[in-house]
């Protein structure tokens, strides 16, 4: 189903195009900034007077005289030099409500289910997840939920840096310090894998002779000698023990490819690319040069392919990936939820990949960026000691501080509550505050770290939320008839008397409309605002309007737009990958 703003934009195009002909009329609808204007507004008149030489009012007057909107609005009205306000009708609002309550989507109608792939989290073998890892891992999984949810075919992958000269070096340290480590997988856990990464990294920044030994590793490697390859395998499955703990706590669910997958597929790429003659010679080096970028100094920037001694980079396996999943996964929108310190890397690679005709229209490449997690100081969030935090570390103490506060609020209030209960919704609570204040930020900028502030219960925070949820199912246990009250919601319909109760619905057939703009702009900060919203609507409703002991019809209407509400909250919630709890 259409939502509201669609609909309304879609008469307004209609009514543009009979006034004056126009087909490309730019729909600027917006939300009525107050309640005397209406629910929406439309500005496009003020732009078109230029291209129809009119005053701007007179255009939005022959606009309102096309208009077909007796089934959606009030008669609309024209004000000021040509805003054109339109109020919902009551009876649209109850019908819609009621097709809406009916349905199990809540009214959000599914995509053509073509292919996307979702590129994110990807952190590297023999280092273990930090906070930096946090941003790509839940604003991957958010938006994959998000297109999944609107019915698309979503390739969750996990494009681990699981190959190259890290290996050569690690390996070959390994050889020397720790043999067991190459042949037993109990050996050694990753924090001390993650040592030995550091002492070989030392190793090799100042020792030459160690630097050939690693290269040579490396063609052992590549060259997929068994003990390398065995050496290998390893060290992966240390690492992804831990990754998949990370996982299983933030409940994020990826398919594995890194970067070794695509290592059969490299040397074609480079074929391909000699084929479509974009290849150049540059110190030895096969590279492909993009107009329009350029190095430092203006002068031509070349994307390396293969290195001058033969070995390939990421650019190589970021193109070989982009071959294999539009030629073998059939995706057509590829995306990629990377930090925005990588964007002149994608940009390029991109480039190359169009101008070899491997991602040609229809198909799409999309880098998602997104900024730092920041300390109070304003810096890159770190340890007291300058390193960088451990996710585990960070994820422990979100759901250690939920505790300490569950506990203290339940001592306060004097509840017993069971230990099995206070651990699993502490752990819900800490996880989801800090999955909701990463999200509820504009990706795009940095943010500032806060336990303080992302476990308050006031404000657009994941407890805030939680709680407007249980609110709803407090109602329904203080019914005193919950048969009947089931029976109630299966058959009310809805009666918008009171504005609390008009805003209130008004906002709950909005979310098609919000995640129809995350399908195309990745933005899950529009869902946290959206929901935060609804919170405040909901609360708001709640004070002004009784709902157990209203009359019945009225009290019927009242417990649906409760239950409304907190289905609405459950889906998106559950799209940001945050549970609900029936109480707090």
């Amino acid at each position: 189903m259409l939502s509201t703003a669609e609909t309304l934009k879609q008469r307004f195009q209609q009514a543009a195009k009979a006034a004056y002909g126009l087909d490309d009329v730019d729909p600027v609808l917006v939300e009525a900034t107050r309640p005397e204007f209406g629910d929406f507004q439309y500005n496009a008149a003020l732009g078109m007077a230029k291209t129809v030489g009119a005053a701007p009012r007179a255009i939005a007057e022959k606009i309102v005289s096309y208009l077909q909107l007796n089934d959606v609005s009030e008669p609309p009205t024209v004000a000021g030099p040509g805003f054109i306000n339109v109020r919902l009708k009551t009876d649209y609002l109850e019908k819609s409500l009621a097709r809406v309550y009916a349905d199990d989507r809540l009214g959000i109608a599914t995509a053509t289910p073509e292919r996307i792939v979702t590129d994110f989290s990807s952190p590297n073998v023999a280092k273990e997840m930090h906070v930096g890892h946090l941003r790509s891992t839940i604003i991957g999984d958010s938006i994959a939920r998000i297109l999944e949810f609107l019915g698309y075919d979503v390739l969750r992958i996990n494009h681990i840096g699981d190959w190259g000269t890290q290996f050569g070096m690690l390996i070959g340290y390994l050889r020397e310090a720790y043999p067991d480590a190459l042949t037993k997988s109990e050996a050694v856990d990753l924090s001390g894998l993650v040592n030995l990464y550091k002492q070989a990294k030392a190793r090799f920044d100042e020792d030459p002779d160690f630097q050939e030994e690693a290269r040579l590793e490396v063609v052992k490697l590549q060259s997929e000698m068994p003990d390398s390859i065995q050496a290998w395998k390893l060290l992966c499955a240390q690492s992804r023990r831990a990754f998949e703990e990370i996982y299983r706590i933030l409940d994020v669910k990826l398919i594995e490819r890194g970067e070794s997958f695509y290592n059969d597929h490299l040397s074609a790429v480079v074929t391909d690319l000699d084929g479509k003659g974009l290849l150049s010679e540059s110190d030895g080096a096969l590279c492909v040069f993009v107009e329009g970028f350029t190095n430092k100094d203006g002068g031509p920037l070349p994307l390396i392919v293969q290195k001058s001694d033969g070995g390939y980079n990421y650019s190589t396996t970021d193109l070989a990936a982009i071959r294999y999943r539009v030629d073998v996964d059939k995706a057509r929108k590829l995306i990629y939820v990377v930090d925005a310190g990588q964007r002149d890397h994608f940009e390029h690679v991109f480039a190359v990949a169009r101008l070899a005709g491997w991602a040609a229209p229809p198909v799409e490449l999309q880098h998602v960026p997104f900024g730092l997690v920041q300390g109070a100081d304003g810096k890159k969030l770190k340890t007291r000691s300058g390193d960088t935090i451990r996710l585990q570390d960070l994820l422990d103490e979100a759901v250690q501080r939920a505790r300490d506060l569950l506990d203290s609020r339940l001592a306060e209030e004097g509840r017993d509550e069971s230990d099995e209960w206070r651990a699993s919704t502490a752990r819900i609570v800490g996880i989801a505050a800090v999955k909701y204040a990463d999200l509820s930020q504009n990706r795009v900028s940095d943010y500032v770290f806060s336990f303080d502030k992302m476990l308050a219960l006031q404000g657009n925070t994941a407890p805030y939320m939680l709680y407007a949820y249980v609110r709803v199912q407090g109602i329904y246990r203080k019914a005193a008839d919950a048969a009947g009250m089931a029976s109630t919601l299966s058959t009310a319909t809805f009666h918008l008397a009171e504005p609390q109760e008009r805003t209130l619905a008004r906002h709950l057939l909005d979310l098609d409309d919000i995640l129809a703009k995350i399908s195309t702009d990745y933005l899950p900060n529009r869902l946290c605002q959206y929901l935060f919203e609804l919170s405040q609507k909901f609360n708001q409703f709640y004070e002004n309007c009784p709902v157990l002991g209203a009359q019945a019809d009225v009290r019927a209407s009242r417990l649906a737009l409760c239950d409304l509400t907190a289905r609405t909250l459950k889906l998106g919630l559950s799209l940001l990958g945050i549970p609900t709890v029936d109480r707090l």
